[in-house]
């Protein structure tokens, strides 16, 4: 295939020779169709020797006059092999306009003596029919080699015969990897109908069976607006087949209207998870960061390095970007500098946990608005190493909320997690203690402290999508703690939404937490996986339970039962005041675990953790999480 291309790249013929032969073929017409229209004069019969002077005058004026017609037209614009009706009412306006000034012309010349009436009508008619024959054949003779040419296309059974098919179905007509073979659509009237000779076989419910019939190689879904429970219906039955499944992206993405083959994307798991996207206020969002200078820690990681991006456009004045991560750091900075060209923007190799080097960027840059991202957020990870996990989420988030309470920041966003809802492991309980100093520092602050809380986000860093596509590319199994675990998801920009609409209403002191719908199961995200993959979970790839991990929930929470939730001017934002805590207690309670982390004594930290947090309710002890860290690979069973 790849020698058939360079031999073609080899005998390409330049655009502009590509004109000039195509106008010559056009002239070339003129004299044939001023002879026939003569002959047809004559009821085809022969010419007469006196009228080869009059068709001498009228081809010559003709070529005069046609020629600069079609070029001003633009007859020749487009492509043959893509010949389409504007092309052919390009040609027709040509001929319509030059037909009468190549009358005119003759007559001034010779008064159209021995020019037949009828030559003047039957002559353009006769153009018209051969110029657009002509390029209709040419398009039907390539689209057939091109089908011979790459006979190795794959064949697409398309779902969903509506206006995206049949759009989608011209594109594929060109594609050099999908060859459309029918179609499957839910509305009965359509079913044995055709769209573009392609025939509509039936329903979806008829998927693998169709599928198995034409011997179909992949599923193209044509339906932007199709629902998820759609979607799931199509990628389980497609699995069973054993064929891939690609759709187009929604219509929110295909905004511009274009329908082509190059939009076709995989099937992805937020596509399967039901949840409707989370739409930002834009003139809210847009009057909060425009003009402004703007802190992001933690700006390399998943949640952090989409904040930069989504801040990007709203034109701050200047973007300062921190991680302790360098290759993190240089991935956005080059992304950054790429998508925002005009962008100011900084970014700083530090620590949060660094209050010198804090300091120094707070008082160089000045940040009017920050967005505090920096964290450990691997439960297990943290699990194993408590002293470093509330160093950076519990003394971090203090170093940069000192700072910004001392440089009178007007907004302090901590973008935090539903593992500080009656946590069960150190990482969500530090967090909570990140949020209760916040809450704690906004009393005494001009600085408006806001915390936002939401689920586990999809495709980020540590998150479950990533390791599942891993163990499914590897074979299996995919490994899941429990059968009945489950936990809220979102996607990293509706994340990062959530972090800008509530940092740009809310006044101080306040939790948001995002009205995420229904928790997903585990398991049922694994076998959504699995099924993308164009596999059958059970007999392709395996699913094993592995038992919770240390300080692992079976169900998470978005907030506590004592906290009033409220809704405010988003729809999907939702609002808490949280629970107070009084300062005297976050104060001593921090000088506490300060000793703690310095002495290096784990047990003690997790006890003033539980002070802090009474709500903590950690079941691994001391001695299970020595046995973890001499043997990381041992399972302990209670």
């Amino acid at each position: 295939m790849g020698g058939d291309q360079a031999v073609k790249r080899l005998i390409q013929v330049p655009v502009g020779l590509k004109r000039t032969l195509i106008f010559a073929h056009d002239i070339a017409w003129l004299p044939v169709c001023v002879v026939v229209s003569y002959w047809l004069r004559e009821n085809l019969g022969f010419i007469h020797g006196s009228d080869w002077k009059s068709i001498g005058l009228l081809t010559l004026v003709s070529a005069a006059v046609y020629g600069p017609s079609f070029w001003v037209f633009g007859c020749y614009r487009g492509i043959w092999r893509y010949a389409s009706i504007p092309d052919l009412i390009r040609l027709i306006k040509a001929v319509v306009v030059a037909a009468p000034l190549t009358i005119l012309i003759c007559f001034l010349i010779g008064r159209l003596e021995g020019i037949p009436r009828s030559v003047l009508l039957l002559y353009p008619f006769l153009l018209i029919i051969v110029l657009i024959s002509s390029r209709v054949f040419y398009r039907i003779f390539r689209d057939h080699r091109f089908r011979l040419d790459f006979g190795n296309r794959q064949s697409a059974l398309l779902i969903g015969a509506g206006r995206a098919g049949e759009m989608l179905l011209r594109d594929l007509e060109h594609s050099e990897s999908f060859d459309p073979v029918g179609f499957l659509d839910d509305d009965p009237a359509k079913i044995g109908h055709e769209v573009r000779g392609i025939r509509v076989y039936g329903t979806t419910d008829e998927l693998i069976a169709v599928v198995r019939k034409l011997e179909a190689q992949v599923v193209l879904v044509t339906m932007p607006s199709a629902p998820p429970s759609t979607l799931n219906k199509i990628v389980s039955q497609c699995a069973q087949a054993g064929v891939k499944c690609i759709t187009l992206p929604s219509m929110r993405d295909l905004a511009d209207g274009r329908i082509e083959v190059s939009r076709l994307r995989a099937v992805t798991v937020e596509d399967l998870l039901g949840r409707d996207p989370v739409e930002l206020d834009p003139q809210t969002v847009e009057s909060f960061l425009r003009g402004k200078r703007i802190l992001v820690t933690g700006g390399g990681g998943s949640i952090g390095s989409e904040l930069c991006r989504q801040i990007g456009k709203h034109k701050p004045r200047l973007l300062t970007i921190l991680d302790n991560c360098e290759y993190n750091l240089y991935r956005i900075d080059q992304e950054i500098n790429t998508t925002c060209p005009g962008l100011l923007f900084n970014s700083l190799l530090s620590d949060v946990r660094d209050p010198g080097a804090i300091r120094d960027i707070f008082e160089q840059h000045k940040p009017q608005v920050v967005f505090h991202a920096a964290a450990y957020k691997h439960v297990p990870l943290v699990e194993d190493n408590i002293i470093e996990g509330v160093r950076n989420n519990v003394f971090g988030t203090r170093v940069v909320a000192d700072m910004a309470k001392r440089y009178g920041v007007e907004t302090f966003v901590l973008i935090s997690t539903d593992k500080t809802v009656n946590p069960t492991n150190v990482m969500g309980t530090t967090k909570r203690v990140a949020e209760l100093y916040c809450q704690v520092v906004n009393e005494s602050s001009s600085t408006h402290f806001i915390t936002t809380r939401f689920g586990n986000v999809l495709g980020s860093a540590g998150s479950v999508v990533p390791l599942f596509k891993r163990q499914i590319e590897a074979g299996g199994p995919i490994t899941v703690t429990h059968p009945e675990i489950t936990r809220f998801f979102m996607t990293i920009p509706e994340a990062a939404n959530l972090i800008l609409q509530a940092g740009s209403i809310g006044r101080g002191g306040e939790i948001f937490v995002l009205d995420m719908g229904e928790p997903v199961r585990i398991r049922s995200l694994a076998e959504k996986l699995i099924q993308l993959s164009g596999l059958q979970p059970g007999r392709d790839i395996q699913i094993v339970y592995t038992g919770l991990r240390p300080g692992e929930k079976l169900h998470e929470e978005l907030f506590y039962a004592q906290e009033t939730l409220r809704t405010t001017v988003h729809p999907k934002l939702m609002l808490t005041s949280g629970t107070t805590t009084e300062a005297a207690l976050i104060s001593d309670g921090l000088v506490k675990l300060k000793e703690a982390i310095d002495e290096h004594d784990q047990e003690q930290a997790l006890s003033v953790l539980r002070t802090l947090v009474p709500e903590f309710n950690h079941s691994v002890s001391l001695e299970e999480r020595k046995q973890r860290q001499m043997h990381p690979h041992l399972k302990i069973v209670k």
